[in-house]
Formats: structure tokens, C-alpha cells, sequence
């Protein structure tokens, strides 16, 4: 199947039924003057792209800078986050996987939409459909090129699956020419989508 039917994108904007109930009550409330829907939307955006992933992005910087801490890391990623003083709902029991040079690592929760809320904020909208629950699993270099990643042919391409049990971090490949960065500015090269893994961390002038 390819990785670039139509189809596929529209259905990226499919709403689940929670989500629709979610929309219902939000117009509601909109309508009654109870909430400001542009401040509403503000705030989401604010801990799904910022806030949220921020606290993955320092974990990660964390690992590739502090040897012992990224040791830690894929050992007990659950104490090894907590350490930094991030924990709590959807964050109970974390798995921290790698990339390298020879397999690159892809996060999916083919029953629902299991995500780390705790370093990853909210999940993504396309991360909660059914066409990327689907197609991670049967074509993930497909999904992957919808993103804009091509890897060599010969790197291996792993998905995890979430559960309630247990949730996935893929700690991206540090890029080339960082190594004179500290942790805060190496924090700001990794995305969220690099820690889902359907993205790479940004090269230090800003492109992935």
C-alpha cells in the first residue's frame, strides 16, 4: 500500500468518538459564553506542542549528554524520568528505546491511543487515528515518508506497540555538530515527533 494515498491524509481528520462528544461539549459551552474558544484552542496547542513535549526533550537532552543518566535511561526509564521530576497519569510504566545508526524506532498504540502524557503532553491528533494505527504497523517507512523521513534501506525500522501497561519513548539520534551545545540548547532540537519516532531531532540550524 502506499504511503501517499488521499485517502489516508483525509482520514488523518477523522474525529473518534470521544472526540466528537468532546467538540459537542465544547461548542456548548462556547455557546453559553462559559469558555473563549480561541483561548481554549491557545491553551491545548500550548501543552500538546510545548509544555508536554518539553519535558521529553529534556530527558532526552539528559541522556545524550550524561552517559550514566542515559544508561539509567533505557534500563528504568520510569525512575530515570521520575528523577527529573516528571511522573503521574499516563506516565506510570515507561519504556525508553533507541535510536542508532543501524534501527530507528516508530511508537504506535494500535488498540487506542496510549501516549506518555507526562513527556510527551497531548497526544497528536493523527497519532489517535485509525489510518496511523493501521498503516504504523503494516507500511511504517510509508508513514514515515509522509512525514518527511526517508532512511537508508538498510537501517531497520521497529514499531512498538503501546498499551495501558506500558508507554513508549524513542530517544532520536543526536545530530551531527552539537557537540558544543549544553543540555537547554539541545533540549530545543528535540520534537515531539522525534520521540514518537515518526520525526528526527532538528540539526542545529534548525532543519531536521
Amino acid at each position: 500500500m502506499s504511503g501517499h494515498d488521499d485517502d489516508d491524509h483525509d482520514a488523518h481528520s477523522e474525529l473518534g468518538e470521544m472526540d466528537v462528544r468532546v467538540r459537542a461539549l465544547e461548542t456548548i459551552l462556547a455557546a453559553k459564553g462559559y469558555v473563549d474558544p480561541a483561548a481554549l484552542d491557545i491553551l491545548i496547542d500550548t501543552y500538546q506542542t510545548q509544555i508536554g513535549p518539553r519535558n521529553g526533550a529534556r530527558v532526552v537532552a539528559r541522556a545524550w549528554t550524561d552517559p550514566e543518566f542515559r544508561e539509567w535511561l533505557l534500563e528504568d526509564a520510569t525512575a530515570a524520568i521520575a528523577s527529573l521530576g516528571y511522573g503521574g497519569r499516563q506516565g506510570e510504566h515507561i519504556v525508553a528505546v533507541e535510536n542508532t545508526e543501524s534501527r530507528h524506532n516508530m511508537v504506535v498504540c494500535t488498540l487506542c491511543s496510549c501516549y506518555p502524557w507526562s513527556v510527551l503532553g497531548l497526544p497528536p491528533a493523527w497519532y489517535k487515528s485509525a489510518p496511523y494505527r493501521a498503516r504504523a504497523v503494516r507500511d511504517p517507512r510509508g508513514v514515515l515518508a509522509d512525514f518527511g523521513v526517508t532512511l537508508p534501506d538498510a537501517t531497520e525500522v521497529r514499531v512498538w506497540d503501546s498499551t495501558a501497561e506500558v508507554r513508549y519513548l524513542v530517544v532520536p539520534r543526536r545530530p551531527a555538530g552539537t557537540e558544543g551545545l549544553g543540555e537547554a540548547e539541545l533540549a530545543g532540537l528535540v520534537t515531539r515527533d522525534s520521540m514518537i519516532g515518526t520525526g528526527l531531532a532538528r540539526a542545529p540550524g534548525g532543519a531536521a
